[in-house]
C-alpha cells in the first residue's frame, strides 16, 4: 500500500481472487439482511481463512437513538465469537469517541477535502522502534499482545446521512510479531467498502426500527415496520388501559421556566414508565402532562395482564415518592401524579389522515380511563381503579370502594375503588 491508496491488483492472482469472494459474499449477506453483528463474525472468519493473520477485528457506528448513541462490534480470534455492545449516550461516550482513532480520521479527512484520496485509514505499529501509540486503545491492545493496527472510516453519503447512518469505523490488530503483510492489508481495503454496503442495510433498518420503537412504543413500533401502515386499519383487542396527569401542572408550567418545565416531565414520565417496562406495559403517547399506557392481554392471561398492572401502578407511585423526596432535600416542590386504570375493549391500530396517522387506541373504555383520573383529587386518592378492574382483580385488602360516580360524558354512574399502598 503506497501513501497514494492500495497499488494496483491484478484479479487472476491469488489476491484477487479472494476479494472477488469476499465482495460476492458480502453483496449476499446484504441482499439477505444479515444483522451486522452476524455480518462481522462471519467477514473476521472469512479474514482468517484468507490467510490474515486477525487477532482482534473491530466494528462501530453511530445511530439515531434518544437513548444509545452508537453499536460497536468485537471479535476476538481466541473467542471465535463477536461480542456486540450497545453504548449510551452520555459525556463518557462522546469521549470515548473523541479519543479514538476514527475520530482523528474523520478529521483529518476534512481537513485534505478536494483531494484525491483523502487519508480515511492509518496504519500503527505497536512494537519495535516504529511503534506509535497515540490512541488510549493502542495501548490497551499492545498491553494485550497486539503488534500491528490499522483502521479506516468507511463514510455513507456525501455528508454522512443520519437516517441511514453515517459510517462504520473499522479497526484490526494482530499479534504476529512481524505484524500485517502488505497483500492483508490491500485485501482489507479492497473488501471493506463492500463490507460496508451490506452494513449500511442493516444501519438502516435498526435505525428505523429503534426511532419507530421510541416514538410509537414497543409493539406500535414493531407494528409499523412489519408493514402494519394502512389507514383504517384496526383491531380489537382486550386491555388494561392506564391514564396518569399530573395534579396542578398548569399552574407549575406558569411559574417554571420551559427548560424546568421539560426537564421535569422527563423526570417524572421517566419514573413512571420504568415501572410499565418489565410487566409488559406500553407506552402509546405522552400528551402534555399525561400519559396513555395499555396493558395487553394477548400477553398474558387477564389475571396475570391485570395484576401486573396494578403491581406497576404500586411501584410507580413508590417511585414518585422517592422522587419526590430528593426533590425536597433539593429545595424543589412536590410533583403529584394521579392515575386511573380501566379494563376494556378498544380498537388498537392506524387512525388519521392519509398522509398523518397515528398508531393508537379509540374507544369508550379510553373515554371513561381519562374521566377516572379526574377524580382523584376531589376523592383524596392518587390511584383509582374502575369496578371492571376490581372484578378481575378480586383483593379487597388492595382495593377501598369509593361508591359510585358519574363520569362526563358516561351514561350510567360508575362504581370507583381506591388502591391502598
Amino acid at each position: 500500500m503506497t501513501a497514494e491508496g492500495p497499488r494496483p491488483i491484478s484479479f487472476d492472482g491469488p489476491l484477487g481472487r479472494r476479494i472477488i469472494e469476499l465482495h460476492v459474499w458480502a453483496v449476499r449477506q446484504g441482499l439477505l439482511g444479515a444483522a451486522a453483528a452476524e455480518l462481522f463474525d462471519g467477514f473476521c472468519r472469512r479474514l482468517i481463512f484468507a490467510g490474515v493473520p486477525l487477532w482482534r477485528g473491530y466494528a462501530a457506528m453511530r445511530t439515531l437513538h434518544p437513548q444509545w448513541g452508537g453499536y460497536g462490534y468485537t471479535w476476538w480470534r481466541d473467542l471465535d465469537v463477536v461480542q456486540p455492545e450497545q453504548y449510551q449516550r452520555g459525556n463518557e461516550y462522546e469521549q470515548d469517541v473523541l479519543d479514538s482513532p476514527f475520530t482523528h480520521l474523520i478529521e483529518q479527512a476534512e481537513r485534505s477535502r478536494g483531494e484525491r484520496d483523502p487519508w480515511w485509514h492509518l496504519r500503527r505499529r505497536l512494537t519495535g522502534p516504529e511503534a506509535q501509540l497515540d490512541f488510549p486503545i493502542l495501548e490497551t491492545l499492545t498491553a494485550g499482545g497486539a503488534t500491528d493496527y490499522f483502521a479506516e472510516v468507511v463514510r455513507f453519503g456525501g455528508n454522512g446521512d443520519p437516517s441511514r447512518g453515517i459510517g462504520v469505523g473499522y479497526s484490526f490488530a494482530t499479534d504476529r510479531p512481524e505484524g500485517f503483510g502488505e497483500d492483508d492489508l490491500v485485501l482489507l481495503r479492497a473488501a471493506l467498502p463492500v463490507v460496508s454496503l451490506a452494513m449500511m442495510a442493516h444501519a438502516g433498518h435498526t435505525i428505523a426500527s429503534g426511532l419507530l420503537k421510541a416514538y410509537l412504543g414497543d409493539d406500535a413500533g414493531r407494528r409499523v415496520h412489519a408493514g402494519a401502515v394502512q389507514r383504517g386499519s384496526v383491531e380489537s383487542i382486550r386491555a388494561v388501559l392506564w391514564y396518569a396527569d399530573i395534579r396542578g401542572f398548569t399552574a407549575i408550567a406558569d411559574k417554571t421556566p420551559g427548560t424546568v418545565v421539560i426537564e421535569l416531565l422527563d423526570e417524572v414520565f421517566e419514573v413512571l414508565t420504568a415501572s410499565l417496562r418489565r410487566r409488559g406495559g406500553q407506552v402509546l403517547k405522552f400528551m402534555g402532562d399525561g400519559m396513555l399506557a395499555i396493558f395487553p392481554f394477548a400477553d398474558g392471561t387477564q389475571d396475570e395482564t391485570c395484576r401486573n398492572a396494578i403491581d406497576a401502578a404500586l411501584e410507580g407511585m413508590h417511585a414518585l415518592d422517592r422522587f419526590n423526596g430528593a426533590r425536597c432535600e433539593a429545595g424543589k416542590p412536590n410533583v403529584e401524579v394521579d392515575l386511573a386504570l380501566h379494563i376494556g375493549e378498544v380498537l388498537y391500530g392506524n387512525i388519521g389522515a392519509v398522509d398523518r396517522l397515528d398508531f393508537t387506541v379509540i374507544g369508550p373504555a379510553v373515554n371513561e380511563v381519562a374521566r377516572i383520573e379526574t377524580l382523584c383529587e376531589p376523592l383524596g386518592r392518587k390511584v383509582l381503579v374502575s369496578a371492571e378492574l376490581a372484578a378481575v382483580i378480586g383483593d379487597s385488602r388492595r382495593l377501598a370502594p369509593l361508591g359510585s360516580h358519574r363520569l362526563r360524558g358516561v351514561r350510567e354512574t360508575r362504581a370507583i375503588y381506591g388502591l391502598e399502598f
